[in-house]
């Protein structure tokens, strides 16, 4: 038996249905109705919170393996508290239940943000957070569940971090930041970019990484997930190239960052629950256009990156079946979440 939290998640959704492709039992702990997410999966539903230690303890029981998706994800200021509780109380419930009950490992899922920065070089496994620069709560958080993993490491327990970068591809259920500028992109809705850049990770690149750390990884590592490192103009070609429309105005960074500054103190007031696009702290992230050296997966794991265009395909695709692009403006796409072959890109080896 295998325990998947987060399931409803991005990450999640895929990672389930990959391991039942394979013929494999799953678990999966629900905090809630799952949605369309699970829909037609024949998993064991399990109710419960990663903040609930005892609700925890029992979906763990009886699993041989856990992956620990399960995260409260946000570039907001606020909501302290519940990103804690989340992201790092609930992964000590679930490092602290898995060592009680003998699993053989446990991949929990990490991020890049909780990695350190090497100035003009792709930062590795080995480089220093710096704690003392502005985070966000969900930065700080992720380097905290670290710490649990370190510890629970240090107690015994088999446990390995897969790290993620910024996710993209199908089977985007809520759907996710980058879920969400690609909605808006297609339908219409984004009208301007920043400049910048990021690494990112086709989520099913993102899946086969998780599935390489639990096979293949070595006891208390960390690996670095991605698929190609992009700037902000290239992903918008993607973009385009699979919605068939135009590129956007260019907004200078300095100007973005100052509106959202000034934008986020009014929309946490007004609309606290709301998730700005472009927060203080995404547009920090595009301008830092940072990169990540994922030779230590490669080596370790045989990571072997894709394709993020096709990855966008996907996405795109997904979210055409689903009706959530309006019809009007979407290309023909093949059935299902599936999407037209894209072209060679150069990406990593």
């Amino acid at each position: 038996m295998i325990l998947v939290t987060g399931a409803t998640g991005h990450l999640g959704a895929n990672l389930v249905r990959e391991l039942l492709a394979e013929g494999q039992e799953v678990r999966v702990l629900l905090r809630e109705a799952a949605g369309p997410a699970l829909n037609g999966l024949a998993v064991h539903r399990m109710p419960g919170d990663v903040r609930d230690a005892e609700a925890v303890r029992r979906a763990v029981s009886g699993c041989e393996e856990v992956y620990h998706c399960a995260a409260q994800v946000s570039t907001r200021s606020g909501g302290k508290r519940e990103i804690y509780d989340v992201n790092v109380l609930g992964t000590h419930h679930v490092l602290a239940a898995s060592r009680q009950a003998g699993v053989r490992r446990v991949v929990v899922t990490g991020s890049l943000s909780a990695t350190g920065r090497r100035r003009g070089a792709a930062c590795t496994e080995e480089d220093l957070f710096y704690p003392f620069g502005e985070h966000t709560p969900y930065t700080v958080s992720k380097v905290l569940a670290e710490h649990e993993c370190a510890k629970a490491a240090a107690q015994g327990l088999d446990v390995v971090i897969a790290t993620s970068t910024a996710i993209i591809g199908p089977h985007d259920y809520r759907p996710s930041r980058m879920g969400r500028l690609l909605l808006d992109f297609a339908n219409g809705r984004l009208l301007a970019y920043v400049p910048g850049g990021f690494e990112f990770v086709s989520v099913k690149d993102l899946v086969a990484g998780h599935l390489l750390a639990m096979r293949r990884g070595v006891a208390g590592r960390k690996y670095l997930l991605s698929t190609h490192y992009h700037t902000v103009e290239e992903m918008l070609g993607f973009y385009g190239e699979a919605c068939g429309r135009r590129r956007l105005l260019r907004v200078p960074s300095p100007v973005m960052a100052g509106i959202a500054r000034a934008a986020a103190p009014a929309v946490s007031l007004l609309a606290p629950r709301h998730e700005m696009r472009l927060t203080p702290a995404a547009v920090s992230f595009l301008r830092s256009r940072r990169r990540a050296d994922c030779s230590r997966a490669v080596a370790d794991l045989g990571f072997r990156p894709t394709s993020v265009a096709r990855a966008v395909e996907e996405a795109y695709a997904c979210f055409v079946r689903r009706g959530l692009i309006d019809g009007r403006r979407a290309t023909t796409m093949p059935r299902g979440c599936v999407g037209r072959p894209a072209r060679r890109r150069a990406g990593r080896p």
